[in-house]
């Protein structure tokens, strides 16, 4: 006879599992066109881009830091990368895309400098840098969206297609590039000495530094590694949408943020996985998208998500606090 303890989860990624279980049984039991291959292959190209994001920011916390201003930094880096290929005749797309990296880097970096240098604390730090960056785009373009794109930017490729069926489907290149993102990440974090480097830094920095490990350049990396994804981010964004919009991504922070809390990192540093982040990814996608199917109000999503974060930094900090009890006999 099966014991019952053996169904129970013996890592975060476990439990998230069963939970998107249970909620993608519960909306194929609600209504039928949640569990169709057309629905969950537009959910995953829908969430593809907040994956990147959330895998750019989880490499963040993992140092124990918190960068809130990524959308803002894709925002400018799109527009950036736009602006030139319209009036300035940039039409390399390996030579925007390396540009459009190097931007956002920079940009990362200088939210490390701030933070590390001038101890000022991540979160207000990355707001102020979310809000100067959004303000000023939306100040110099006056909100003004870009439609006239160069066709390597906006002509759709065929990525992996297949047939279900009578059906064809194809899996399209925002996934793709989110799995590739996916699969560097896992590499760098569990594969390299840098990686190890990361988590240490997050489980306790004063320790790291006083065994030889540069904190310092390892903040930068990371904000600056972030940053880079954001700008990532930004042009696949635009290469679903067709358009440069100013303030198409500010505003879904929260949802990235979620993400990874939900994937196991923690707000502390040192913890958490790139497999748990995409799970905490498509576990939010799955929720909106299951609500929206049965008709709930978007600000009911909002009260579902917000719920979620309090439930996810709770089990963490209580989980936490229990794996560091002393008891005295």
């Amino acid at each position: 006879m099966l014991k019952l303890s053996r169904l129970r989860p013996s890592s975060n990624e476990g439990y998230l599992a069963w939970v998107l279980l249970v909620v993608i049984v519960t909306f194929s039991l609600l209504t039928n066109q949640f569990l169709t291959l057309q629905n969950l292959l537009d959910l995953t190209e829908s969430y593809a881009v907040s994956g990147i994001f959330a895998l750019g920011l989880f490499v963040v916390l993992v140092t124990g830091g918190i960068d809130i201003s990524f959308a803002a930094v894709a925002s400018v880096v799109q527009y950036i990368i736009a602006t030139l290929a319209i009036h300035y005749g940039l039409s390399s797309p390996t030579g925007s895309i390396l540009l459009a990296v190097a931007i956002g880097t920079v940009l990362g970096m200088i939210n490390a400098i701030l933070i590390y240098c001038l101890r000022i604390v991540s979160i207000i730090v990355t707001i102020s840098m979310q809000s100067l960056l959004f303000g000023m785009l939306m100040w110099l373009t006056n909100g003004t969206s870009l439609y006239d794109l160069p066709d390597w930017l906006t002509t759709p490729i065929r990525v992996l297609p297949f047939s279900a069926g009578e059906q064809h489907y194809q899996i399209g290149l925002p996934v793709v590039v989110m799995l590739a993102v996916a699969g560097l990440s896992w590499i760098l974090l569990n594969k390299t000495h840098l990686g190890r480097q990361l988590f240490a830094v997050g489980g306790d920095q004063e320790s790291a530094r006083r065994i030889g490990i540069r904190v310092g350049l390892l903040h930068l990396f990371a904000y600056g590694y972030l940053g880079a994804m954001a700008a990532i981010g930004g042009l696949v964004q635009v290469y679903r949408v067709g358009e440069v919009v100013p303030n198409a991504l500010v505003g879904g922070e929260l949802d990235v943020l979620a993400a990874a809390v939900l994937g196991g990192a923690s707000l502390n540093g040192g913890k958490g996985s790139v497999v748990g982040t995409l799970m905490g990814v498509f576990l939010i996608g799955v929720l909106k998208n299951g609500l929206n199917l049965i008709g709930v109000s978007s600000y009911f999503m909002n009260i579902v998500i917000g719920v979620v974060i309090v439930a996810a930094i709770t089990v963490t900090h209580y989980k936490k606090r229990k794996e560091t009890e002393v008891g005295f006999a």
